[in-house]
Formats: C-alpha cells, structure tokens, sequence
C-alpha cells in the first residue's frame, strides 16, 4: 500500500513443554540460527535471540504483514522438526503451548537487546518464572496463574 510506514518491535518469550530444561548448550547456537533463518526468511528482522535449558528469548523487526501467532507456530513447528531430525534431544522435544508477545519502542532496542544477549548471567540470579512475571508485570498485562507456563525450579541451568 502506498504510502504506508510501520515500525514495530516485538520481543517473543516461550518455552518446550512442560518447561522442560530440554535445550543443551551444544546445540542452542545452532538453534538460535536457525531460528533467525526462519525468521528472516518470514520477513522479520531479527535483533536478537538466546536460548536458555527451559526458554526462548526472540527480538525482532516486526513485519506486519504475517500475524504473530502464525510467525511464533512456525517457529515451533519447524524447530520442532528440525530438532528431532537431528537427533538433538535425547527426550521426546516439543513446544509448550503458549507464548508472550511484547511490544517496545525504538528507544527501548539497546536495552532488550542487551537483555536478551545477557541471558545466562541474568539466569545466574533469577529463575524463568521470576522473570516472566516481571514482564507480565511492567507490560501491564493481566493474567491468571492457570494459564501460565508450566514453572519448575532449577530449569535455567545447563547441564
């Protein structure tokens, strides 16, 4: 459409089911690129992304042409795929339901970035549960225990 300009930045959380510490550091780099790939190859401009054992920190450029349910389900499928194709996990790997989504400005982009780049030093002193309540919280976002993910203790640790 001409004439039309947007700018959005999105940083997506999610997690493998049961919140699982399924992630091995062997393989996270490997993973995180390819999930750029998919990303990139969405549209999407990838700003960053850390894996962690139990989660998936992704920033992004967000194109608005693709909804983001169906950007974080292709994700999830293909990773899943690519995964168990591999031979990566030693256990039965997929995706918990669910996800978060949040938005941020442009003046906001060095400090999630670095965030998200950070990951294992912030893990050091908090747990995954900790820090997505925190974002739920500073986002504003209302929510019931119920339906959040599956928290267990010691979940950010490699092996």
């Amino acid at each position: 459409m001409a004439n039309t300009y947007t700018q959005f930045y999105v940083h997506l959380v999610f997690s493998p089911n049961n919140r699982q510490a399924l992630i091995q550091r062997s393989w996270k780099d490997k993973l995180e690129k390819y999930i750029t790939g998919i990303v990139q190859k969405n549209g999407h401009k990838m700003l960053a992304v850390s894996c962690m054992p139990d989660h998936v920190h992704i920033f992004i450029g967000y194109n608005v042409n693709q909804l983001i349910p169906d950007l974080v389900e292709h994700i999830k499928t293909s990773t899943n795929a690519w995964i168990k194709d591999e031979n990566l996990s030693k256990f039965k790997f997929a995706w918990q339901r669910g996800y978060g989504a949040f938005s941020h400005s442009r003046s906001q982009l060095d400090t999630v970035v670095q965030y998200i780049l950070n990951q294992e030093e912030h893990h050091r002193k908090r747990s995954f549960r900790e820090e997505y309540l925190e974002i739920l919280r500073k986002n504003d976002v209302k929510f019931q225990d119920e339906y959040l993910f599956e928290f267990f203790d010691n979940g950010s640790e490699w092996e």
